[in-house]
């Protein structure tokens, strides 16, 4: 099947390569009525532009900022990672990487980096969302400026953000309960959860995923009330031993966020490890280890490659109006047990 080129479009609309050009760029000088006689040959013949090559002919660069938390969290630490490893990568498809640092779990943090960025710096700003008034009007001023906002990992779905990136948290949340549940059946007894924040939607997500499953499939289940560690592993370690302490009979525990090292250490000084059941999140050298030894019985695992790809690609899809592929860009939920589990 013959290519559909330009030169069809120009003869189709009866106009010149070079008004085509014009129209196609949304460069000025062309009157309204021939702008529309352009579009509708486009849309009669089927015409799709080479993008790459159109952008290397009008020397189009994309200019991308990822706010990422700083800290000591090995998930967010492999996800900067990635970023920056994409780096020289993209430069090719001239698309420049800044990372820019914000505190974790700070709203006024993220709305202070939101603001501080302008259209003339960057196409696109990549960031985790915190679920909060001022950020959803931080979104929004970013928007107005013309900078394209993509969330990551964590969503603020009523927000002006053009597109989310990472996995149904629900979903992820149901997955957990549903293994959770199974591991300690028929026993029953107590099961307790831990939160990261409740200010990311990701969390509340999978929480509310977590409890819907235990609460209607597994009856016999007792969930313990729901306690914050803000990705802190002093503080995990300090929920987890007075969950140990007060519920003696606790049988499992589902862990939202990133403090892995303290449940850990709990569970080990009580000697639970391999006694109290545990799935988590991301399978980062820890929760590995955990995995192989028997601490940890199941991981929910999001792609940190997959997700800055996707987020890179999709700054150029809205910079550039084009339409992008929500399957390529879906970002899956992976289970991973010690049999699964890779090097």
């Amino acid at each position: 099947m013959k290519r559909v080129t330009v030169h069809d479009v120009a003869a189709e609309a009866k106009v010149s390569l070079a008004t085509v050009d014009r129209v196609l760029n949304a460069r000025p000088g062309v009157k309204a009525a021939t702008i529309e006689r352009v579009h509708a040959a486009v849309e009669k013949i089927g015409f799709t532009r080479d993008q790459h090559a159109a952008n290397l002919a009008k020397r189009r660069e994309y200019r991308i900022c990822f706010l990422l938390p700083s800290g000591d969290s090995a998930f967010m630490q492999e996800l900067r990672a990635e970023v920056e490893s994409s780096v020289s990568v993209e430069r090719q498809q001239r698309t420049f990487i800044k990372v820019r640092d914000i505190l974790p779990f700070n709203g006024v943090s993220l709305v202070d980096a939101l603001d501080a960025i302008s259209a003339e710096e960057f196409t696109g700003v990549v960031f985790i969302a915190t679920d909060a008034p001022q950020v959803k009007q931080a979104i929004k001023r970013l928007a107005d400026r013309g900078v394209i906002p993509i969330t990551l990992i964590s969503d603020i779905p009523s927000s002006a953000r053009a597109h989310f990136v990472g996995i149904d948290n629900t979903a992820a949340g149901r997955t957990a309960g549903s293994l959770l549940g199974r591991f300690v059946y028929p026993a029953g007894g107590k099961v307790a959860v831990i939160v990261g924040s409740m200010l990311l939607r990701d969390h509340v997500d999978r929480r509310l995923g977590f409890e819907q499953v235990i609460r209607t499939e597994f009856p016999g289940i007792t969930l313990v009330p729901s306690m914050e560690s803000n990705d802190d592993n002093t503080v995990a370690e300090k929920i987890v031993d007075e969950l140990l302490v007060e519920h003696p009979d606790l049988l499992g525990i589902y862990n939202i966020g990133a403090a892995k090292q303290g449940l850990l250490a709990s569970l080990k000084r009580h000697k639970r490890d391999g006694q109290v059941r545990v799935v988590a999140h991301d399978l980062t050298d820890d929760s590995k280890e955990a995995l192989r030894g028997g601490a940890f019985d199941a991981i929910i695992h999001q792609d940190p490659p997959h997700q800055v790809r996707s987020a890179i690609r999709l700054v150029r899809a809205y910079a550039d109006g084009r339409s992008f592929l929500e399957s390529q860009e879906r970002i899956r939920i992976d289970i991973f047990l010690r049999d699964n589990m890779p090097d």
